[in-house]
C-alpha cells in the first residue's frame, strides 16, 4: 500500500506517518498498489467470501476487517484492533413513519459502535495502523492527538485506553461546545483532555500545527488510516442488501467530509470489482449553519469556486465545520463517482428541520441523534424538491441520541439561545407531568397514597373502570 496525495498525485511510502502530502502539501488517500489482481477475482467470489466470513469466530475478522482485502491488506492479525466496532443494524423506519413521508427508507444506527458513534470504525483502523507501526519500529512512545466536537475524542480515547502503552491520548476540544455526555466520554477512558476557545476549525489548525511540528500521530480525518475504517460503512450498506444497489440513496452528514469521502470510495472500490452492478446515489447533507460543501456544488459546475464559510451555531455539532479538511478528498471521489455512472448530490437544511426531524425520528421508535435528524431533514427537502422519489433510502445516523440529549431538553423547555434559530413545535414536545403532590402524599396513608394516584392517573390518561 501507499499513500497518494489527491492534489499532485505523488506517492509516497506507508512507513512512516504523513497526513498531508511531503511534496505541495495536499491531502491523501491509501492506495493498494494490487488492486489491479484483484479485478482477476470474479464479484461473486467476493460477495460469498465476505458473505461467509459473517460465521467466522477469527476475532479480527469480527469487526470492520470482515472486508480486509479492500482495506488494509498489509496489517498483521496480532496488530488489528477489534472493539465491536462496526455492522451496526440497518432500521427499516416504522410503517408510519414512512406513509407520513411517502418514501421506503431506513436508519444505519451508528450509535450501536462501541463508544456510540461511527467514528469507531476509523478508529479501529488508524490505531490497527499505529500497532503495528509500533511493533515494526520499536517505539517505546507515541502520543496521538485529535481536535473533537465530542465522538471523535470518545472514539480515540476509547481505543487508545485499549491499546495502552506506548500510545497516550490527547484531545482538544472547543471550550463550551460539546455536550456534557460526550465530554464524560474521553475523561472516562482517561485521556488528557484540553480545552481552547472557538468552534472544531480553530481545534483543528492547532493539531495540524502540532502534527506537523511535532512527533504526534494526528487522529483526525486527514489522517488517511481513518478514511479507510471508515469504507466499511459502505460494505456493510451493499452487503445489507445482498449486494443489490439499485435503486438506493444514502443520505451523509458532511461535517468534516470524511465520513462521505470514505463512502464513495468504498463504493468506488467495490464497482470497480463488480461486487455491485450500479452505484447507489449519495446525497451529502449541511446545515445552513456550516454549509461550504453545499455552496461549492450549488455552483454552476464550469464556474465553481470553494470559499470556507464562518459557522454559526448548530444542534448538528459534529457537522459544525466551516473548512471541511476532507473537502478536496470530495472533489477528487466525487468526479470519480460520477464518471462510473454515480451520481452525488448536496442539500441544505435549516436548523429547526433538523432538531424537528430528530424528534420525529425518535418519536417513531429510532435512537437517532442530532446529524441523523440532519439525515432525515434531508431526505424531506429531497423528496420535496423532487429530487428523490421512489428510490429506497439509507440514513446515517452517526451517534446514539442519548449523546444529544440536552438538545431534546432545550427543545421541550423552549429553552434554545437566539442564534440557533429554533422554535419548538408544540405537538412535538414532551415534558413529565405530576401526579401527585409530595405534601399530598404525606398527608395519606400507603394504601390511600396508592388509590389517589391511580386515580389521577386514571382521569388523565382517560380510563374506563372495569
Amino acid at each position: 500500500m501507499e499513500y497518494v496525495c489527491t492534489k499532485c498525485n505523488a506517492r509516497h511510502s506507508i512507513d512512516e506517518l504523513l497526513y498531508t502530502c511531503p511534496s505541495c502539501g495536499g491531502v491523501l488517500l491509501l492506495n493498494d498498489r494490487d488492486f489491479a489482481e484483484y479485478k482477476k477475482i470474479p464479484g461473486k467470489k467476493w460477495q460469498k467470501l465476505f458473505d461467509e466470513r459473517r460465521a467466522s469466530d477469527c476475532q479480527a475478522l469480527k469487526g470492520i476487517f470482515r472486508y480486509y482485502e479492500l482495506m488494509a491488506p498489509v496489517l498483521e492479525e496480532e496488530d488489528i484492533v477489534y472493539l465491536g466496532d462496526g455492522h451496526s443494524p440497518v432500521i427499516l423506519a416504522s410503517k408510519e413513519l414512512r406513509e407520513n413521508l411517502g418514501i421506503d427508507f431506513a436508519f444505519k444506527h451508528e450509535g450501536q459502535n462501541p463508544s456510540a458513534s461511527f467514528k469507531d470504525r476509523g478508529m479501529a483502523g488508524v490505531f490497527s495502523y499505529l500497532r503495528a507501526m509500533v511493533r515494526k519500529h520499536g517505539w517505546d512512545d507515541i502520543l496521538t492527538v485529535c481536535a473533537s466536537t465530542g465522538d471523535t475524542s470518545a472514539a480515540a480515547a476509547l481505543y487508545g485506553a485499549y491499546v495502552g502503552s506506548p500510545i497516550k491520548t490527547v484531545v482538544l476540544l472547543p471550550e463550551g461546545k460539546v455536550t456534557p455526555q460526550q465530554l464524560s466520554q474521553p475523561l472516562g477512558s482517561g485521556a488528557t483532555v484540553l480545552q481552547i476557545p472557538g468552534v472544531f476549525d480553530d481545534c483543528m489548525k492547532v493539531v495540524e500545527h502540532l502534527a506537523s511540528h511535532y512527533r504526534v500521530a494526528l487522529l483526525n480525518s486527514k489522517n488517511s488510516w481513518r478514511i479507510l475504517g471508515q469504507e466499511s460503512y459502505a460494505y456493510e450498506v451493499a452487503q445489507e442488501y445482498r449486494w443489490n444497489m439499485k435503486n438506493k440513496a444514502l443520505f451523509v452528514p458532511i461535517g468534516n467530509a470524511g465520513n462521505i469521502t470514505a463512502i464513495m470510495s468504498g463504493f468506488i472500490k467495490m464497482k470497480k470489482l463488480d461486487i455491485i452492478d450500479e452505484l447507489p446515489r449519495i446525497f451529502g447533507v449541511q446545515s445552513h449553519h456550516a454549509d461550504p460543501v453545499y455552496q461549492y456544488y450549488h455552483q454552476v459546475k464550469e464556474n465553481r469556486v470553494y470559499h470556507p464559510v464562518e459557522v454559526k451555531p448548530s444542534v448538528a455539532q459534529a457537522a459544525m465545520i466551516g473548512n471541511p479538511v476532507s473537502f478536496p478528498r470530495v472533489q477528487k471521489l466525487a468526479a470519480e463517482y460520477e464518471a462510473l455512472g454515480g451520481n452525488f448530490n448536496v442539500v441544505q437544511v435549516r436548523e429547526q428541520d433538523i432538531m424537528n426531524a430528530m424528534i420525529i425520528a425518535n418519536r417513531h421508535g429510532h435512537i437517532a441523534c442530532t446529524q441523523g435528524g440532519e439525515c432525515l431533514a434531508g431526505l424531506f427537502h429531497a423528496k420535496q424538491q423532487g429530487k428523490i422519489a421512489h428510490e429506497f433510502a439509507i440514513l446515517d445516523a452517526t451517534a446514539h441520541a442519548l449523546k444529544f440529549s440536552g438538545f431534546q431538553e432545550m427543545y421541550f423547555e423552549n429553552t434554545f439561545p437566539p442564534e440557533f434559530g429554533v422554535v419548538p413545535k408544540e405537538n412535538l414536545c414532551n415534558r413529565p407531568h405530576s401526579v401527585i403532590s409530595e405534601e399530598r402524599k404525606k398527608s395519606l396513608s400507603a394504601g390511600e397514597y396508592a388509590e389517589e394516584a391511580a386515580r389521577n392517573i386514571a382521569g388523565f390518561m382517560g380510563l374506563a373502570k372495569r
